[in-house]
């Protein structure tokens, strides 16, 4: 009888017991948030606990707009961002603050025309691992521009070589062009920047290069504003050694030229200059284009016949080294006799005798298998004004206060 009591009285316990917990569960379906989920600490969604900005999704952001990952409370234990640019995929480098609340990328401008992925993982504030993705696409201009850089990479110059670069388009924005690039060189020397208009930009140093120099040119142009809705596209170096020095000296009254390397007179060469109605510049010129051959029409620099056609057109001009872009070139001439060293017959250019097809035998040729691109021609002598410094490499034609004062950034 007793056995039968005990039992009844711990079934009516465990009856009571189960009926405590369905009351106690049902009151929690009732109040999620402050039932057994508040309870038991229910983790947040990543979008609540981590903040990424752009936002997820975000199309044609700007290059100003920034990059950030934060978290509300807890802490970030990692960030990886991918740029996805022209086919190629790099990771952005960044730093977590040290509070471990907010990552940064090092350089906070964003790129244009890009795809970014962004993958982070945090602790929220109760100690749980969450994890995010999110993409955005930034703003593709319509249009870009770039720059044509002389001399040609890798290259072997001669000491005057000026570092010139060319736009396609106008570049208003000229400071923010001017930073994008730099000039650098070993041994080390002082590089300036001068702007002719603003379509070009040259560098030199103060005086000629030292033979040996290396010199490289960082165009650090992609994504820099030059203009409203104008932006760069290269990312690009170019590196050039000086060779030896070779600077020739013309005497437009003497019809000689002298050749001097690394200082010492390598040959004196008869010449003749430009005529007394189309007389050669005087200054310094820079050899900027070498040709075996080539055709010369006075019509393309404006010495035209009555009926509209050039006064000379010789197809086969050999051994032409230009020195201005206007059209002066010191070159081989086979079709004049009796001139080099005694008269001056040319439209401007400074001749020397050779032969038809050229021959390295002839003082042209002579003259031409011992030149570099870059190497100095100076002009004395002539009834002309001196050669502009735009026209061409003629820069060596300012002093250097006045380069200078070329650069965009004060």
């Amino acid at each position: 009888m007793m056995d039968a009591q005990t039992r009844a009285r711990r079934a009516g316990a465990a009856l009571a017991a189960v009926l405590t917990w369905a009351g106690l569960l049902a009151g929690a379906a009732g109040c999620t948030s402050h039932g057994v989920d508040g309870m038991l600490g229910k983790a947040r969604s990543p979008e609540d606990t981590i903040s990424v900005s752009p936002d997820d999704g975000s199309k044609a952001v700007r290059p100003g707009a920034g990059l950030s990952v934060r978290v509300r409370s807890g802490r970030l234990e990692s960030v990886e961002v991918v740029r996805s640019q022209d086919a190629q995929d790099s990771r952005v480098p960044g730093r977590i603050d040290p509070d471990g609340m907010t990552w940064r990328p090092d350089d906070p401008r964003l790129s244009l025309a890009a795809k970014y992925s962004v993958d982070t993982v945090a602790l929220d504030g109760h100690g749980r691992r969450v994890a995010r993705h999110t993409t955005f696409t930034t703003f593709v201009p319509d249009e870009r521009f770039i720059a044509y850089v002389m001399p040609e990479n890798r290259s072997t110059v001669g000491t005057g070589m000026i570092v010139s670069l060319e736009f396609n388009r106008g570049i208003a924005n000229r400071a923010a062009v001017e930073r994008a690039i730099r000039v650098t060189s070993s041994p080390r020397t002082e590089i300036a920047p001068h702007w002719f208009g603003d379509g070009r930009l040259d560098f030199r140093p103060e005086t000629y290069w030292k033979p040996g120099t290396k010199v490289t040119v960082a165009l650090r142009l992609r994504d820099v504003k030059a203009a409203p809705g104008v932006y760069g596209l290269q990312h690009r170096t170019v590196s050039f050694t000086v060779g030896r020095s070779q600077i020739s000296v013309v005497d437009a009254a003497a019809h000689t030229m002298e050749v001097r390397r690394a200082g010492e007179l390598l040959a004196t060469v008869p010449i003749t200059a430009g005529a007394p109605k189309s007389t050669t510049y005087n200054g310094k010129m820079v050899v900027s284009e070498m040709l075996e051959v080539t055709r010369m029409n006075g019509a393309t620099v404006g010495f035209k016949k009555a009926d509209g056609k050039g006064e000379y057109d010789i197809p086969d001009v050999p051994h032409a080294m230009r020195l201005t872009t206007s059209g002066t070139f010191l070159h081989g001439n086979y079709w004049a006799e009796g001139v080099f060293g005694t008269a001056n017959v040319s439209h401007g250019c400074v001749g020397l005798r050779d032969v038809k097809g050229g021959s390295s035998a002839s003082p042209a040729g002579w003259f031409f298998d011992r030149s570099l691109i870059g190497d100095v021609v100076e002009v004395v002598n002539s009834k002309d004004k001196k050669v502009a410094p735009d026209n061409g490499l003629g820069g060596w034609n300012m002093n250097w206060k006045e380069w200078k004062a070329g650069s965009a950034v004060k």
